[in-house]
């Protein structure tokens, strides 16, 4: 599947999602799914966390 069709089936699941039951529902689904993907990069190491926490000490002690 190509970048193009996988757009095209996201967007229109996304309208489907909205239509039949809400838009707050589609916006749980678009969330759940955003997190989904968020782990499976964690998980995959094309995401690194570990510097993350660093980080927001840093900005605290400024």
């Amino acid at each position: 599947m190509s970048r193009q069709q996988f757009g095209f089936l996201a967007g229109f699941l996304g309208v489907a999602v909205w239509a039949l039951a809400g838009v707050e529902v589609t916006a749980v689904a678009v969330l759940a799914g955003l997190l989904g993907w968020l782990v499976v990069r964690v998980l995959d190491g094309d995401l690194a966390v570990t510097g993350l926490g660093d980080r927001a000490d840093s900005r605290r002690h400024r």
